[in-house]
């Protein structure tokens, strides 16, 4: 099967950390082959509007996200970052709008090259994508994560709650845990033997 220069250059960025590169296989490169063609049939059937309130956040963050990592080399995060979205886009059968591939489009633009011209075309626009169009730039406000509540237990009982964000790993949550007075105080004279941390759902520590 011929896959076009397209295709292969975003498979080989897909393929892990740029540093490390990878091996070639057939089932592989199917990847980023889909992705190009649903991308392809997403902006042939597109119709116009704005991006809704949940996608339009989306958006923001992956702009924001595939930003900072071309600029770490991060080609393998971009890309999936940018599958990502576009399954967002696509979900439930939805018919995607204008607004919301056109940055898309742009920010695959350096993986893609050809078929990033082609799109541009298609989604009205005269000049070439590298002559006229300019980088997106995320709106810090839409790519705040706003925290939510969790509970946390110890030895599985609630005893306090904490405000996290999805970026707050486990060890940011146990230092939030940390500091709750009433938390804290049911760790005191302890040792905690295990945690367990569902993002954005709950903390619970197992002391003895």
């Amino acid at each position: 099967k011929v896959w076009g220069a397209d295709t292969v250059r975003m498979y080989l960025m897909f393929l892990g950390p740029f540093e490390q590169g990878g091996d070639y296989s057939d089932s592989g490169i199917r990847g980023p082959h889909s992705f190009l063609e649903r991308l392809f049939l997403s902006v042939t059937a597109a119709e116009d509007g704005d991006p809704e309130g949940d996608l339009l956040r989306k958006l923001h963050r992956t702009i924001a996200k595939v930003t900072q990592d071309i600029e770490q080399l991060k080609y393998n995060t971009v890309i999936s970052a940018l599958m990502e979205y576009l399954n967002d886009v696509r979900e439930g059968g939805r018919k995607p709008r204008r607004s919301e591939l056109a940055p898309l489009v742009l920010l695959i633009a350096p993986f893609a090259p050809h078929v990033a011209e082609e799109l541009w075309e298609l989604l009205g626009n005269e000049d070439l994508i590298f002559k006229s169009a300019r980088w997106p730039v995320a709106d810090p406000e839409l790519v705040k994560v706003d925290a939510v509540e969790i509970g946390v237990q110890v030895n599985g009982k609630l005893r306090g709650s904490i405000h996290v964000t999805e970026a707050h790993s486990e060890s940011d949550a146990l230092e939030l845990a940390r500091g709750n007075a009433n938390v804290s105080a049911h760790l005191d004279g302890g040792t905690i033997r295990k945690v367990i941390y569902v993002p954005q759902r709950i903390l619970n520590l197992v002391v003895g």
